[in-house]
């Protein structure tokens, strides 16, 4: 059940918001076996004013994406493939990217988050 939250300069088509979530999604599933039914993306944009780099606006596509995962899920090496894949998404969908864009996993505990009110603890079975 990752969640993912995408924020760009600047601002993506319609053609790219949309490339970018099927993309993503494909990773989520082929990368770390992610479940695309649960699987959401959240695409955002912003105008120059509303982004920095070095206290001005950036030069060129900036990017910051959040990936949501449970801990434990998933090895080093899938993180980093995955950290790969995705860069190289937004890099063909956007063009050559800011060096100041940046692509975080976060790993919370199964028992800290879920979906359709149920953690993913409880999901697995595992005591609370």
């Amino acid at each position: 059940m990752p969640y993912i939250a995408l924020q760009l300069h600047p601002v993506p088509t319609d053609q790219q918001a949309a490339a970018l979530a099927r993309g993503i999604t494909d990773a989520m599933a082929s990368v770390l076996r992610k479940r695309r039914e649960v699987t959401a993306v959240r695409i955002d944009g912003s105008c120059a004013a509303l982004w920095s780099i070095a206290g001005e606006p950036p030069p060129q596509p900036t990017a910051y994406l959040d990936v949501k995962i449970t801990a434990g899920t998933n090895s080093a090496e899938e993180k980093a493939e995955l950290l790969r894949r995705l860069h190289a998404l937004l890099v063909d969908t956007l063009g050559s990217l800011a060096e100041a864009s940046y692509l975080v996993i976060h790993e919370l505990p199964a028992a800290n988050w879920g979906y359709a009110g149920l953690s993913q603890a409880a999901r697995a079975g595992a005591p609370l």
